[in-house]
C-alpha cells in the first residue's frame, strides 16, 4: 500500500492517510501544514468491536495527518475531486502515488484495496470522529489567541461581570479545563471524568443565550436614538460593551467545543456504534449555534452602521460628534468581523468612512449655489412681474388723475360761465 494515499474531508478539515513517506511528499507538494491525526487512539477502543479484522496491522501501516480546511487545502480537495458520501457527509478518494520527489500524481478513486481505511467502517467512523475533535480543538486554540489580544486580561474581564449568569459560566470553566487536562494525560474520558462535566453545557449555553440578548438590547437601544448627541453617547457605550460580550461569547463557544470533544471521546469509548450519528448531531448543533451568534452580532453591526450613516448626514452641523459616531461604528464592525472570522462565519462588510468637513462643506456650498441661482431667477421674475404690475397701476392711476383733472377743469369753466 506504499503507493496509495487516502484522503478524507469532512468540511472542516482534510485527513491524509497512508505510508508516512508518501503522506509527507503529498503535504510538501501541496504546501500544507498538518497535525498528527492520532489514528493509534482507535486501537484500544475498536479492537473488541465486532467485525474488525486485522485492526492493529491496518492502523500500524498507516500514518495519518490532519489539515485544517483553508483556501489551500480546499483547493487540494477540489483539485482531486473527492466523492461525497451522502450518509456520512464525508468526501473520500485515493491518490495513486508514483514516488516522485516533487509531488504526487495519479487518479482519485474510491478506496477498494484490502488495506484501505474506507473499507473498514469502524476505523473510518473513528477517524471522522477524531477529525471533528481536531477541528474543534483548532478553534479552541485560536479563541485562546483571540482572547489574549483584548486589552484587558480576559480573566479580569469575566470576573468583573456582576451578572449571575456569567458568574455561573465562570464556575464551570475550571471543571471543563480539568477534564481536558485529564483526557490529555490519560488518553480517554472515563465515566468518572464525564460525570463531572456532562451537565455543564446547560450552564454555558445559558450564558451564551444571555450574552446574545445583551447584544440584541444594544441594537434596540441604538435603533431608538435619532439625535446625533444621543447616537454618539450610545455608540461609545456600545463600543466597549460589544467587545466584552464578544469575549464572553468566544469563551462560551470555546467551552462548548471542549465539552463536545469530551463527549465524542466518551461515545467512542462507551458506544462506538453510535459515534457517526453523534458526530453529525454535534455538527448540526454547532451550526445552529453559529447561526444564532451570526444573527445577533450582525444586527448590532447593522445598527452601528445605520447610526454612522445618520451621523454622516448631519456632519455639517455636528462635525466632531458625527466623526465620533463613525469611529465607534468602525471599531464595533471591525471587532465583529474579526470575531466572525475566528468562528468561521464568512460575511463581507463595507468599511465605513467619516465624511471630512471640507467634503460636507463643498456639498453644502454646491447646494447653496444651486438654490441661490434658482432664487436669483425667481427674484428676477418676481421683480419683473412687480414692475409690470406697478406700471399698470401707475398708468391706471395716471388715467384717473387725467380724467379727474379734465373733469375739474370742465367744472371750473361751467361755474365761471354762470358767474358772468
Amino acid at each position: 500500500m506504499n503507493d496509495e494515499i487516502q484522503l478524507i474531508a469532512d468540511g472542516d478539515g482534510l485527513a491524509v492517510i497512508g505510508d508516512p513517506a508518501a503522506v509527507d511528499r503529498f503535504l510538501v507538494s501541496e504546501g500544507l501544514s498538518s497535525k498528527d491525526l492520532g489514528l493509534q487512539r482507535l486501537g484500544p477502543t475498536l479492537s473488541s468491536a465486532a467485525g474488525v479484522v486485522q485492526l492493529g496491522s491496518e492502523l500500524a501501516a498507516n500514518s495519518g495527518q490532519w489539515v485544517k480546511l483553508t483556501g489551500e487545502s480546499a483547493n487540494a480537495i477540489k483539485k482531486y475531486g473527492l466523492m461525497t458520501n451522502s450518509k456520512s457527509g464525508l468526501s473520500m478518494g485515493v491518490i495513486q502515488a508514483k514516488g516522485q520527489a516533487h509531488g504526487i500524481k495519479g487518479i482519485v478513486q474510491f478506496a477498494k484495496g484490502p488495506g484501505s481505511i474506507a473499507t473498514n467502517p469502524a476505523i473510518l467512523t473513528g477517524a471522522a470522529g477524531i477529525m471533528a475533535q481536531l477541528a474543534m480543538q483548532q478553534t479552541m486554540d485560536e479563541i485562546t489567541d483571540y482572547l489574549a489580544t483584548i486589552d484587558e486580561k480576559v480573566d479580569d474581564l469575566l470576573r468583573g461581570q456582576k451578572d449571575a449568569v456569567v458568574a455561573d459560566m465562570i464556575g464551570v470553566d475550571l471543571a471543563i479545563e480539568d477534564a481536558m487536562t485529564i483526557r490529555k494525560q490519560v488518553g480517554r474520558v472515563s465515566e468518572v471524568t464525564w460525570s463531572k462535566v456532562q451537565a455543564t453545557s446547560v450552564t454555558v449555553g445559558r450564558t451564551q443565550a444571555y450574552a446574545l440578548r445583551q447584544l440584541d438590547a444594544l441594537a434596540e437601544k441604538l435603533e431608538n436614538k435619532s439625535k446625533v448627541g444621543d447616537l454618539a453617547k450610545t455608540a461609545k457605550e456600545a463600543e466597549s460593551s460589544v467587545r466584552e460580550w464578544l469575549a464572553i461569547l468566544a469563551r462560551c463557544f470555546q467551552l462548548l467545543d471542549a465539552i463536545a470533544v469530551l463527549e465524542l471521546d466518551r461515545v467512542l469509548d462507551a458506544s462506538p456504534d453510535e459515534l457517526d450519528e453523534h458526530r453529525l448531531g454535534l455538527r448540526a448543533a454547532r451550526h445552529n449555534r453559529l447561526e444564532r451568534i451570526s444573527r445577533s452580532t450582525e444586527r448590532v453591526m447593522a445598527r452601528m452602521q445605520a447610526a454612522a450613516s445618520a451621523a454622516n448626514s448631519k456632519v455639517l452641523l455636528h462635525p466632531i460628534t458625527a466623526q465620533a459616531v463613525v469611529v465607534s461604528a468602525n471599531h464595533v464592525a471591525s471587532g465583529v468581523v474579526d470575531f466572525h472570522g475566528l468562528l468561521g462565519i464568512e460575511r463581507s462588510r463595507e468599511s465605513l468612512e467619516a465624511k471630512r468637513w471640507i467634503e460636507a462643506a463643498v456639498e453644502a456650498r454646491d447646494r447653496a449655489l444651486e438654490t441661490g441661482a434658482d432664487g436669483v431667477d425667481a427674484a428676477k421674475n418676481l421683480g419683473n412681474d412687480t414692475l409690470d404690475r406697478a406700471k399698470s397701476v401707475t398708468d391706471k392711476l395716471s388715467n384717473k388723475i387725467s380724467k379727474h383733472s379734465l373733469f375739474r377743469r370742465g367744472k371750473d369753466d361751467e361755474d365761471s360761465s354762470e358767474g358772468c
